[in-house]
């Protein structure tokens, strides 16, 4: 897998992210997803339909939501972001992501809060 290939469903769910377009982001993802919100070890939520369900009540209703990558590096299989997120706080919080991707979807999420 190239680096084009690798970054494709990572950028192709952050574009979804920002229209909110629940179908088009949980398409980016595998079906045996797992999302860690660091600095914990066991995943916050497993498997697209957890995920559809949480993105779609808890963070697709928030008007304002949207993410900037700031800086991306493409390291083998995983892709990491540096993030500015927008519409979740008073002010814009950063935010590192950490995606692996297998067989051209996202397998492993690990976010981890800057600061």
């Amino acid at each position: 897998m190239n680096n084009e290939q690798t970054v494709l469903p990572v950028q192709r769910q952050l574009d979804a992210y920002n229209a909110k377009d629940l179908a088009a982001f949980i398409s980016c993802y595998h079906s045996d997803i797992a999302i860690y919100r660091m600095p914990a070890t066991e995943p916050a939520l497993t498997g697209r339909e957890a995920l559809a369900a949480f993105y779609k009540a808890e963070r697709f209703t928030i008007a304002a939501l949207r993410a900037e990558v700031l800086q991306r590096m493409v390291v083998g299989n995983k892709v990491i972001d540096h993030e500015k997120v927008y519409g979740m706080a008073e002010q814009p919080y950063q935010v590192v992501v950490v995606y692996e991707v297998q067989d051209g979807l996202i397998i492993n999420a690990w976010f981890y809060p800057a600061g």
